[in-house]
């Protein structure tokens, strides 16, 4: 328990860590109302955990211990959906309808075509 408590925290170190790479990158480089970070954030965590749940599927290679490390640590602590929701909040209450709509519309449809697409990549 103890080891998978420690594998499961050092991946969602680093899945953290990624992830405020990408929004610090991201906000040298977009200053629009649109969230990108977080969204990309989310598209690519959705894309990864499809990617690795198909790997540990096909090649039956991941044991436990890696799949508690890459998919509940890592892509947990990488996507953003709590993120997500506050800003989607923010959207709400400061009067932006349209971006609220084609956010969320966006994240949830763009998000499941990511884990299609990542469990496809598996198989390649």
């Amino acid at each position: 328990m103890i080891k998978h408590i420690l594998l499961i925290g050092l991946g969602g170190a680093l899945g953290s860590v990624l992830r405020y790479l990408t929004a610090v990158y991201t906000a040298k480089h977009y200053s629009g109302t649109f969230p990108l970070a977080t969204f990309l954030i989310n598209i690519t965590g959705c894309v990864l955990i499809g990617l690795f749940i198909g790997l540990a599927e096909r090649y039956q290679l991941i044991n436990t211990d890696i799949r508690l490390f890459l998919i509940t640590g890592f892509c947990g602590g990488y996507t953003t959906f709590s993120t997500f929701s506050s800003e989607n909040l923010q959207l709400f209450q400061n009067g932006n309808p349209i971006t609220l709509f084609s956010y969320i519309f966006s994240s949830v449809l763009i998000g499941i075509v990511g884990v299609w697409l990542g469990s496809l990549l598996s198989k390649i």
